[in-house]
């Protein structure tokens, strides 16, 4: 097994407790909730092949669907995720050929484009599964709030995450 399946199987397998377990309760304002496990999809090494990608991403969420008893809602944000992760990481970096297996970072990416790389990735899965979950019970102004604040909460989480990884990747250097 190679490094990156080593290294996705035990993020997987702690991510996803986490955020059935921790970050589920961490709503705040009973409006945002953080999607940290979606971390998982978004550090997919860019020149992972599309195939691979949506496979790893709906696994995730059928994982944290069985998790959160949330039948579906996941599997299909995440699928939808992992599918469109690629276009837009190459809205914000146009070279592929200096991250050939790297996973997208700060470091890699540059501060500007990782942040709104991260920011528009938290913001279409917000917006996947509060629109999914809003034909259920449908308010406005709550499905606007909810995925704003979501998108914030995790998008900050996100950066948290990042930042906390990279300078574990730095020391070791």
């Amino acid at each position: 097994m190679n490094q990156f399946a080593i290294r996705f199987t035990i993020a997987y397998l702690l991510l996803l407790p986490l955020q059935a377990l921790v970050f589920d309760h961490m709503v705040l304002f009973n409006v945002a909730v953080p999607f940290v496990f979606i971390y998982l999809i978004v550090m997919l090494p860019v020149t992972l092949n599309t195939n691979v990608s949506v496979i790893l991403g709906f696994l995730t969420g059928l994982g944290m669907d069985l998790f959160a008893d949330t039948p579906g809602m996941n599997a299909l944000s995440c699928t939808v995720l992992a599918f469109a992760r690629k276009p837009l990481f190459h809205l914000y970096v146009t070279m592929d050929d200096d991250l050939a297996g790297r996973s997208p970072t700060v470091q890699t990416m540059g501060a500007a484009a990782f942040l709104k790389y991260v920011l528009t990735l938290s913001l279409c899965y917000s917006v996947l599964v509060f629109t999914i979950e809003a034909f259920q019970l449908f308010i406005p102004e709550l499905l606007i709030a909810r995925i704003a604040g979501s998108t914030l909460y995790t998008f900050l989480l996100l950066y948290t995450l990042d930042s906390l990884l990279l300078r574990r990747r730095e020391k070791r250097l």
